[in-house]
C-alpha cells in the first residue's frame, strides 16, 4: 500500500506548527509499512488532484490567504470534484475558512472555494484558547490550540467537535468546532493537531486508504506518549474550567 500527500503551499500557510500534521501523517504510515510519497505545492506548481490521496491546507494570516485565495480559485473545479469524489482534507484555521463561501473582514469580503457551505466573519476579540472538544465519532476528546479573529458559521453541516469542553471554537457561541464533510476536516486547531491525537490522524489514514483500496490496514500503534499530552491538555483545561 501507499499514499500520496499533497501539501499546499507550506511556504505560506504553516503558522503555529502546521507541518507537524504531515510528520504525524507520514510516520504513522510508515510504522505500519505503508509507502508515503510527499509532495509541497508552490503556488506556481501545476497540482495533479488524480494522484493525492491526503490534501493539507495550512493557516495563514489575512493576507497571506489573499495570496493563495487566488491561486485556489483557479483550481477551483478540480479541487471540489476531488472532494465530492471522497478524496482526504486536512484544512487548518486559514486554509479551513477558503473551504467556505467567503471570509469577511474590515477590508472586504475574502471569495472563498465554496467547496462547502459555510461562511466566515471577522470579529473582535481574537480567539484565543487551548480548546478541548469531543465528537461521538472519536474514541476521547480532541485538543489544540485556537487563535482566529474569524467567527465561522456552518449551518446545518456536521461539526468536527460538537461539544466545546474548553475554548471558543467556531464562533463562541454555538458550542461548536470546524466542520466534518465528507473526508474533509476542517479545523481552528493548531498545536499541531496531529501529533496530540493520534485517533484524528488515523481517521485521515483510514479514509484515503479505503477511497484509494477499498480497505484500510491500520495495525495499532503504541500511542502512550500521544495520549500522555492528549490527556494531560483535557485533564489540565477541563478541571480548569470546572
Amino acid at each position: 500500500m501507499n499514499l500520496n500527500i499533497a501539501h499546499l503551499f507550506p511556504d505560506l500557510l504553516n503558522l503555529y506548527g502546521d507541518r507537524g500534521n504531515i510528520q504525524s501523517l507520514v510516520m504513522r504510515s510508515r510504522w505500519r509499512g505503508i509507502d508515503v510519497s510527499l509532495r509541497e505545492y508552490t503556488l506556481d506548481d501545476p497540482i495533479d488532484f488524480s494522484r493525492a490521496d491526503i490534501i493539507l491546507l495550512g493557516g495563514g494570516s489575512d493576507r497571506e490567504q489573499q495570496i493563495v485565495c487566488g491561486r485556489l480559485k483557479s483550481i477551483r473545479d478540480e479541487f471540489h470534484g476531488y472532494v465530492e469524489d471522497g478524496g482526504t482534507v486536512l484544512a487548518i484555521c486559514g486554509g479551513y475558512q477558503l473551504l467556505g463561501h467567503y471570509y469577511e473582514t474590515s477590508e472586504g469580503k475574502m471569495e472563498g472555494l465554496s467547496l462547502v457551505d459555510l461562511y466566515t466573519v471577522q470579529k473582535s476579540p481574537r480567539l484565543i484558547s487551548n480548546v478541548v472538544m469531543e465528537n461521538e465519532d472519536f474514541p476521547c476528546e480532541i485538543v489544540g490550540f485556537e487563535n482566529h479573529g474569524g467567527r465561522t458559521y456552518i449551518g446545518n453541516n456536521r461539526p468536527f467537535g460538537s461539544r466545546i469542553l474548553y475554548g471558543n471554537g467556531n464562533n463562541g457561541e454555538d458550542g461548536t468546532e470546524g466542520i466534518l464533510y465528507k473526508n474533509v476536516i476542517g479545523t481552528y486547531l493548531h498545536g499541531p493537531l496531529l501529533p496530540k491525537n493520534p485517533h484524528v490522524c488515523d481517521r485521515l489514514l483510514q479514509s484515503a486508504l479505503e477511497r484509494k483500496y477499498g480497505k484500510a490496514d491500520l495495525s495499532p500503534l503504541d500511542d502512550r506518549l500521544e495520549m500522555q499530552a492528549n490527556r494531560y491538555i483535557v485533564g489540565r483545561f477541563v478541571q480548569k474550567k470546572s
